[in-house]
């Protein structure tokens, strides 16, 4: 009965002993694992913090990259922009100094069909004349282009100043001399694009100096040369008056 006691008592001890072994253990792992999340917590944190503040410095750089790519844009598009006017500018140059120079130098033109090196004394010449015929100034007209076809015998400009020659020599009532100037056109330039016209102020001028026959011949040819013209119009109403 003793011993049995005795047993008892030590088994209880032993079963107190353990209960609070495990029970020391089970606080001891209680606090382990309590204190092992708030450092993975405070760890999640810190990393948190330190990604927000490296994505925060890479857009700041990025940021900083596309101002400097802009601004590099905008001073890249000055230059082009500044070419262009050098370029502009540079071609505006020389066509004024070609022009400049086109002032005091002979030049190759073609007037109406005919080609040939003219001075700038000659086309001025020719423009003054033309303007006197155009202001209804017929007799220094008729005087300015004479003079002209006496000084330019070879200009590209000379089948011109012969028809305004003859027209204003027609308008002034000297119908010999027009019929001399336009003779020489049509003879020295038959194929030129004012004989037409210059036909009907020649047959005109015919008629005027009394010469029916002359005119009639002329107004003939311009409708058989030149049909459904206007020139071929005024020949076939001026024909009447040769009868």
């Amino acid at each position: 009965m003793k011993n049995n006691f005795s047993n008892a008592k030590q088994t209880l001890s032993r079963a107190f002993c353990l209960s609070a072994t495990v029970i020391c253990l089970s606080v001891s792992n209680t606090a382990f694992a309590i204190f092992s999340d708030d450092e993975a917590r405070k760890a999640i944190l810190d990393l948190r913090k330190s990604l927000a503040t490296t994505q925060l410095e890479l857009q700041g750089e990025i940021d900083k990259l596309k101002a400097e790519n802009a601004e590099l844009r905008g001073k890249i598009e000055n230059l082009e922009k500044q070419g262009e006017d050098i370029s502009s500018s540079q071609k505006t140059y020389y066509q004024d100094l070609d022009s400049r120079l086109g002032n005091f130098e002979p030049r190759t033109v073609t007037i109406e069909g005919v080609t040939g090196t003219i001075q700038p004394s000659e086309k001025k010449a020719y423009d003054d004349a033309l303007k006197a015929f155009q202001a209804g100034n017929l007799k220094k007209a008729d005087e300015a282009f004479s003079a002209f076809t006496n000084k330019y015998p070879k200009s590209p400009y000379l089948p011109l100043a012969l028809y305004w020659s003859g027209n204003s020599k027609y308008a002034n009532k000297e119908y010999a001399g027009a019929i001399s100037q336009l003779q020489n056109l049509i003879k020295r330039y038959p194929n030129h694009s004012r004989i037409p016209a210059a036909m009907v102020t020649l047959g005109s001028s015919q008629l005027e100096s009394g010469n029916k026959a002359a005119a009639k011949k002329t107004f003939n040819e311009i409708i058989a040369k030149y049909p459904n013209t206007d020139a071929a119009k005024d020949a076939q109403q001026l024909i009447a008056a040769t009868k």
